[in-house]
C-alpha cells in the first residue's frame, strides 16, 4: 500500500494539467480562409487577426488583419506552409468564413473542403461562399468600414439578410456536405463579390471614406451539380428557391396595382411543404406554400377597407409568387438539370421502391418531371392607416 502511494505521489505532477494547452499569445486567430486553384496547385489565403490592432489600448491604426498565402498540391500542404510566414501557430477554431474561388468551384470543390470536414478544431457555424468573378484571395484582401475585421462583416452581413430578405443565404460546411452527398438533392451556395475599385480595397482609403471605393456585397445563389458549379440563379430565382425550400423568415415583394402604381407586401411567415409522388409511373411533386403578410407600402389608389380589394390583392400576389417559383424550377430543370430543391428526396420519402428504380437516372427524370405549385396568401394587417394619404394629394 505504501509503495502504491509513493508511485502516485511521483506521477501526480505529470498526470495533472492541460497537456495540449496553447497560450492565446502564441496563436494566430484565423477568421477567414480562401481557397483558389492556380494551375495545378491550391492557393490557400488565411485572414488572421493582428491582436495589437483589435485592442483599443494598443491600436496604432494599422490593418487589424493580415493575409498569409501559400501554395501546395493539397489544401493541407498549403495551409501548413503558412506557418513559415506566421510567427504564431494558426488557430482555426474561430473561423467565420470559407471563401472558394469561382474557378475552383467550376472544377470541383469536394477535394478542397475534405480537410475542413475532418478538422476537429473547427466549429460548425461558419459560412461557405463563392467568390463571384474573382478569386478568393482578392476578396479577402478588401478592408471593410462597418466592421474592422472583414471576416466578421462578411459573416454578419450574410446572417442578417436571412431575417429581412430572401436572396442571400448562409450555408454552413455541414449543410454543404449534406447536400453534396445526398442522392436526391444538389447543393447551392451564396455568391460574394467585390464592387467598385478592387485595387483600392486593401488601402486605408477604403475605410476612411463615407463611400468606400471597393465594397464586399453578396450576390445570388450558385447552382451545383455534384461538386461542380454549373451556373447562377438570378435574384428573382434565388428568392423563388428560398420560398420552395422554406428558407424565408421575412421578406418583401412589390406588386403592380390594378390602376397603376405599386404596393409592397411584407411576408412575415412562409411555410413551404414539398410532397413527392408517382403519378402514372412518373415522378411528380406538389409544392404548397402558405404565406402570411402585411401591407407595407401603397403608392397607388386602393381601398384597403374593402374586403374585395384585399381579396383581389391577395390573388395577384399569389399569382406573382407562383410565376416566380415556376420560373425558378424551370431554370433548374432545363438550364442546369440540377435538383437543388430536394425533389428527389421527396420522391424517396413517399415511395422508396420507385426511387430505387429511378435514382440512377434522376437527372433526366428531374428535367422532365411535373411540379404543381400552389401559393395561399393571407393579408393580416394593412398598417395603422386605412387608405394611403397619397389619395388626398396630387402626386406627380
Amino acid at each position: 500500500m505504501k509503495k502504491c502511494m509513493i508511485v502516485l505521489l511521483i506521477l501526480s505532477p505529470i498526470l495533472t494539467g492541460c497537456w495540449d494547452k496553447r497560450e492565446l499569445n502564441e496563436l494566430g486567430i484565423m477568421l477567414a480562409i480562401g481557397i483558389d486553384k492556380v494551375e495545378d496547385e491550391y492557393r490557400v489565403t488565411a485572414q488572421v487577426v493582428v491582436p495589437s490592432e483589435v485592442s483599443t489600448k494598443t491600436s496604432t491604426g494599422r490593418s487589424p488583419v493580415i493575409l498569409y498565402q501559400e501554395f501546395g498540391e493539397t489544401v493541407y500542404e498549403a495551409l501548413r506552409k503558412i506557418t513559415k510566414e506566421s510567427p504564431r501557430e494558426i488557430y482555426t477554431g474561430h473561423l467565420r468564413m470559407l471563401v472558394l474561388g469561382e474557378d475552383l468551384a467550376e472544377e470541383g470543390i469536394a477535394k478542397s473542403i475534405e480537410l475542413l470536414s475532418r478538422n476537429w478544431e473547427l466549429r460548425s457555424d461558419f459560412y461557405v461562399a463563392i467568390a463571384k468573378d474573382r478569386n478568393a484571395k482578392e476578396l479577402l484582401n478588401v478592408r471593410t468600414a462597418l466592421e474592422n475585421i472583414p471576416a466578421n462583416e462578411m459573416f454578419n452581413t450574410l446572417r442578417t439578410p436571412e431575417a429581412t430578405w430572401t436572396a442571400p443565404n448562409g450555408f454552413t460546411l455541414d449543410e454543404l456536405i449534406a447536400n453534396l452527398t445526398s442522392e436526391g438533392k444538389e447543393a447551392v451556395l451564396t455568391g460574394i463579390l467585390v464592387t467598385g475599385e478592387q485595387e483600392k480595397g486593401s488601402s486605408k482609403q477604403n475605410v476612411e471614406s463615407i463611400t468606400p471605393p471597393a465594397q464586399i456585397e453578396y450576390d445570388n445563389l450558385a447552382v451545383f451539380k455534384k461538386d461542380k458549379l454549373v451556373g447562377w440563379l438570378t435574384e428573382r430565382e434565388s428568392k423563388g428557391y428560398n420560398s420552395i425550400v422554406n428558407k424565408v423568415q421575412n421578406s418583401v415583394t412589390a406588386i403592380s396595382c390594378p390602376e397603376g402604381g405599386k404596393a409592397t407586401i411584407e411576408m412575415v411567415q412562409v411555410d413551404s411543404k414539398i410532397k413527392g409522388k408517382i403519378n402514372k409511373g412518373k415522378p411528380e411533386v406538389d409544392v404548397n406554400i402558405k404565406v402570411k403578410g402585411n401591407v407595407g407600402e401603397v403608392e397607388c389608389q386602393m381601398n384597403l377597407n374593402d374586403q374585395e380589394t384585399i381579396a383581389e390583392l391577395e390573388k395577384n400576389i399569389e399569382k406573382q409568387l407562383e410565376e416566380t417559383i415556376h420560373l425558378t424550377i424551370e431554370t433548374a430543370q432545363k438550364q442546369y438539370k440540377s435538383d437543388i430543391f430536394g425533389f428527389g428526396e421527396a420522391i424517396h420519402r413517399s415511395n422508396p421502391k420507385e426511387w430505387k428504380k429511378i435514382k440512377e437516372h434522376w437527372d433526366e427524370k428531374f428535367a422532365e418531371m411535373t411540379a404543381n405549385v400552389k401559393v395561399d396568401l393571407k393579408l393580416e394587417h394593412t398598417g395603422t392607416e386605412g387608405n394611403s394619404f397619397l389619395e388626398k394629394i396630387e402626386v406627380k
